[in-house]
Formats: C-alpha cells, sequence, structure tokens
C-alpha cells in the first residue's frame, strides 16, 4: 500500500475550497493511504475529512529555521510517500520540492503548467479551474473538483442553538483578519435595521472568531457562543447549514456558506473578483462595488429583499 501527500497549509476558504479536489484524489488513489500536512488550525478540522488517512502538522517556521526544516524532512522521509500534489502552491512549498523534500511525482501548478504557459498567467484563472486543470494534468478525473461539498464538516448546534432562540435566523459574517480590513462592509448595522423593520419573524445572529468578540458586541445581532468560547469550525459550519441565509463579507465562512449549498451572499470590492475566487454557487451569489464603503445598506437590502421574502 503506497502512502499519497498532500500539501494545503490554509486560510480556511482555501481548505473550504479543496473539499471536491480531495475526494477526486482519494477515488484515484483508493487503495493508498492518503496524508495532508496541514497547519495547527485545520488539524482537527481534516481529521475528520473522509477523504484523508492522516494529518501532519507543518509549523511554517522561518527557512532559517535550519532544524525544524530538517526535522520536517525527517517526518516526510519516514513515510515514503509514493506521490504528492501541492495543493498550497506557494514559494514555500516550491522550497520544499526543490530543496527539502526530494520527493518524486509532484504534481503543482508549477509542474502541470500547460506548453506555453506562464504561471503567472495560470494563477489569474478561477481558484477550481486551476486545481481541475491540476488534477487533470495529474491524469486524475475531476468529477467532484469544480463542486466542492463541505457537509462533512458540519457538527450538530442545535443544544447551542436552542440556549438563544427557537426559529429563523440570518447569519451576518461582518468580520475580516485585521490584514485584510480592505474587505470588511462598514454598513452591517445598517443592513440589519432594515432587514428588522420588514422581516421580524428572523433573529438576526454573528459567531464571532477568537478575536471577534468585542467587535461583535458593536453589532446589533446576537453573538452564538458554545460555553462562553467562539465556536469551532466544525460548530461554525453545522451553525451556517442551519441559517436561513447569510451576508458575509468575501471570508472564509463565506466560502463554508457557499459550500453548503446555502442561500446568501458575499459582498466584494475591488480586492479580488468572485470569479476568481470561484465562491459564486445556484443559490450562493455576490454583491460588487469598486468601493465597499460606497455600497449601501440600501442597496444590499434591495438585492435580497425577494430572497428573504422567499424564505421568510
Amino acid at each position: 500500500m503506497s502512502n499519497i501527500l498532500i500539501i494545503k497549509h490554509g486560510s480556511l476558504g482555501d481548505i473550504v475550497q479543496i473539499s471536491g479536489v480531495l475526494r477526486d484524489i482519494r477515488e484515484f488513489h483508493k487503495s493508498c493511504k492518503i496524508f495532508i500536512l496541514t497547519t495547527t488550525p485545520y488539524v482537527d478540522l481534516l481529521s475528520r475529512c473522509p477523504h484523508i488517512d492522516g494529518v501532519l502538522i507543518d509549523t511554517r517556521a522561518s527557512r532559517l529555521n535550519i532544524l525544524y526544516h530538517l526535522k520536517l524532512k525527517k517526518i516526510i522521509e519516514r513515510y515514503n510517500f509514493a506521490f504528492t500534489y501541492d495543493l498550497q502552491n506557494s514559494s514555500r512549498t516550491s522550497f520544499y520540492r526543490k530543496y527539502l523534500f526530494k520527493l518524486k511525482n509532484w504534481s503543482s501548478a508549477e509542474t502541470t503548467l500547460k506548453d506555453n504557459t506562464k504561471k503567472s498567467d495560470f494563477d489569474k484563472a478561477p481558484v477550481l479551474e486551476r486545481f481541475k486543470s491540476q488534477l487533470e494534468r495529474s491524469k486524475i478525473e475531476a468529477k467532484y473538483t469544480m463542486y466542492p461539498d463541505f457537509s462533512w464538516a458540519v457538527t450538530s448546534v442545535e443544544e447551542i442553538l436552542n440556549k438563544y432562540f427557537n426559529k429563523k435566523f440570518i447569519l451576518i459574517l461582518p468580520f475580516s483578519s485585521t490584514q485584510l480590513s480592505h474587505k470588511k462592509w462598514p454598513h452591517f448595522n445598517e443592513l440589519i435595521k432594515l432587514i428588522k423593520a420588514t422581516f421580524n419573524n428572523f433573529e438576526i445572529i454573528v459567531a464571532p472568531g477568537p478575536n471577534e468578540v468585542d467587535q461583535a458586541k458593536k453589532i446589533d445581532a446576537i453573538s452564538i457562543l458554545s460555553n462562553n468560547q467562539p465556536l469551532n469550525i466544525m460548530e461554525l459550519a453545522g451553525l451556517i447549514k442551519k441559517s436561513s441565509f447569510i451576508v458575509s463579507n468575501d471570508t472564509g465562512p463565506a466560502h463554508i456558506a457557499a459550500h453548503l449549498g446555502k442561500n446568501g451572499v458575499a459582498l466584494f470590492g475591488s480586492h479580488t473578483t468572485p470569479q476568481k475566487v470561484s465562491i459564486e454557487t445556484n443559490n450562493f451569489k455576490s454583491i460588487t462595488a469598486k468601493n465597499l464603503n460606497d455600497l449601501t445598506a440600501a442597496d444590499v437590502f434591495a438585492k435580497i429583499k425577494d430572497k428573504l421574502i422567499l424564505i421568510n
């Protein structure tokens, strides 16, 4: 039995998006043991993925940390991997391939480029199209890659929700990391006011992450916590699964919503496009503006009102 290595360090949205890729790799390597090299925040999540047999941790230490990289090299060598799928496709993983792991049969965006194609041009394509091309150039049929299904990550939140309310709810995802503040839409409270004025049978909720609990107090919505702690990724997926509608910034949780087939919208400024990040589905759409500050609450409400009437 051969061992297969997949590399994906993050982020959350990226982990969600590879659900179909992981299934396609699993289908192709049915008799193999598949391991994924990832970072600490995603160990618990990926440990429950049905397409993965084991999880290895990479802390992504500085490249100057020679002792760390020698230790990581020994760990990788221990498994004698027959094939590697680099789904991170970063300068770090390129460094691993060329100088550290020395593994044969390495599939990456770089090693599977079509003739006369530059990686800089390839990187402009939608992310799921890039994964599809990488798999097909590695002789894997991409049956599921274009249709990520994150339902394997969902855990029940009934007990948590029952402590707060027992009715339909709209989930607002207004947060973003401090490094990505340009993705943050500033008018969520105004939108919440418009929704409450028209639809009084919905609760409006937020699910703050570890560094967002104080921010959540500024949003006119119920903050959902588990034993006074932020939900973990699996609980967040369960909360999203139970929601009636989602309004979100361009964040990882928005990708969870999209790939759980939920109704909702993600708000995009000029930082990227919904097409490039492959977030739109039949139910989950996007609203774009050159400047998020200029996208008003009335604009967003007008675009989602008919959908809210249908699910009311």
